[in-house]
C-alpha cells in the first residue's frame, strides 16, 4: 500500500456517492484475508508480442471456488452479525456465485440455499453441491429466479446476497484490484469483463482512488452487450435477448452497479464470439492456464482492432487484465481424449 497514493486528485469519489468506497474495499480486504487467496500475476512474452503491450494477467482462475465470485461472498457473509448469520443466506445464481456463496457459507458454518435454472452448467451445480449448498431449481428467467428466491427466504429466514448488486459484493470484488496495484503498480489500465457489474465497479472505485490517472475498460461480447448500449445512451439498458458462449456475462447492470460504471468506466468494448474464442485459445495454450469462456474477454478486448487502433489508447502500455474464472465444464474434452485411445 506504501507504493499508491489515495489522492484521488480531483475525481468525485465521496464516501456516501456510491454503494461502496475505497475504505468499505479496504475493510472487505481485512474481513476476508483469512479465507481468500490472493491470486498470483502472470505474464507471457508471446502474447505481449501480439497486444503491442506488456499484459498481467491477475488469474481469478485460482481463487477459492475458482472464480473471484468468492472474494465479494466472502466478505458479504462473514459482515453479517452472528444472530442474523445462523439463519443463512441465500441467492440466485446460474454461475460462480452461486458455488462462492455457498462455499463462504461452509467456512462460516450456516446454511446457504441457492437457487439456480435448470439449464445452469453442469460444472457449476456440482460446484455448489461440492460446498454443501442446497440447491432449489427454478425456471431460466430473472422472474422465476426471483421469486423461487424470495420464496426460499420467506420459509427461511435466510438473508438474500445478490450476486453483483450489493454494496458488501462490489466492496469484496474491489479487492482484486487493490491486490493487483500492489503487485504491479505501473498499471496504466485495467480490462475487467462485464456483466452486472459487480466486479467492474470495485475495481473501478479501489483503482481510481488509489490511482487516478489509471483507465478501466469493461469487455463483453457483441451478444450481450448492454453495458456498452447503456454507457452509450447514459441509462441501464436491458437487452430482450442474449446469446453469447461467456455464459457468466449474460446479466444486465443493477442500480447500484450502474452509476459506477457510468462515472468512472472509461469504454466498454464488445468483442465477437469467434474472438472470445481465440482469446480462450490464447490462455490455454500460452498462458498455461484453464480459464473459462467468460474470463477472457478482456483479453480479447485488448487485441480487438477497437482498442488497437484508438489514437486515444497508445498510452496505455502496461495493461492489466482480470482472468475472472476456471470454472469451464471439459467433460467433451475428455470425451474425445478418450474416443482416440486404443487399447
Amino acid at each position: 500500500m506504501d507504493a499508491l497514493t489515495h489522492d484521488t486528485a480531483g475525481l468525485d469519489l465521496k464516501e456516501e456517492k456510491y454503494a461502496a468506497s475505497l475504505s468499505s474495499i479496504l475493510e472487505a480486504r481485512t474481513r476476508i484475508q483469512p479465507y481468500a487467496h490472493v491470486t498470483p500475476v502472470l505474464t507471457c512474452s508471446s502474447l505481449d508480442a501480439v497486444a503491442g503491450r506488456c499484459l498481467h494477467f491477475k488469474c481469478e482462475n485460482f481463487q477459492k471456488g475458482g472464480a473471484f465470485k468468492f472474494r465479494g461472498a466472502c466478505n458479504a457473509v462473514f459482515s453479517l452479525p452472528d444472530e442474523i448469520a445462523k439463519q443463512g443466506v441465500v441467492t440466485h445464481s446460474s454461475g460462480n456465485h452461486a458455488a462462492a456463496l455457498a462455499l463462504a457459507a461452509q467456512i462460516r458454518g450456516i446454511p446457504a440455499h441457492i437457487v439456480v435454472p435448470r439449464n445452469a452448467p453442469a460444472c457449476k451445480i456440482a460446484n455448489v453441491e461440492r460446498y454443501g449448498g442446497k440447491v432449489v431449481t427454478c425456471e431460466p428467467n430473472i422472474q422465476s429466479r426471483e421469486q423461487t428466491a424470495q420464496h426460499v427466504q420467506e420459509l427461511t429466514g435466510a438473508v438474500l446476497v445478490l450476486p453483483f448488486n450489493d454494496g458488501r459484493v462490489m466492496s469484496g470484488q474491489g479487492t482484486v484490484a487493490v491486490e493487483f496495484l500492489e503487485q504491479v503498480p505501473n498499471l496504466d489500465a485495467i480490462f475487467v469483463p462485464i456483466s452486472g457489474g459487480g466486479l467492474t465497479s470495485g475495481v473501478a472505485l479501489a483503482a481510481k482512488a488509489l490511482k487516478p490517472s489509471i483507465k478501466i475498460f469493461a469487455a463483453e461480447p457483441m451478444g450481450a452487450d448492454d453495458a456498452a448500449q447503456s454507457k452509450a445512451s447514459g441509462e441501464i439498458v436491458t437487452l430482450k435477448y442474449v446469446n453469447t458462449i461467456a455464459d457468466g456475462l449474460r446479466t444486465f447492470l443493477g442500480n447500484l452497479t450502474w452509476p459506477v460504471v457510468r462515472d468512472l468506466v472509461e469504454d466498454v468494448i464488445t468483442v465477437s464470439e469467434s474472438e472470445i474464442v481465440d482469446a480462450m485459445k490464447m490462455c490455454y495454450e500460452r498462458l498455461k492456464v484453464v480459464v473459462e469462456p467468460s474470463a477472457v474477454v478482456g483479453l480479447a478486448a485488448v487485441l480487438s482492432k477497437k482498442f488497437q487502433d484508438d489514437p486515444n489508447y497508445l498510452h496505455c502500455r502496461n495493461i492489466g487484465i482480470v482472468l475472472t474464472g476456471g470454472n469451464v465444464d471439459l467433460d467433451t474434452l475428455w470425451m474425445s481424449i478418450k474416443q482416440n485411445i486404443q487399447e
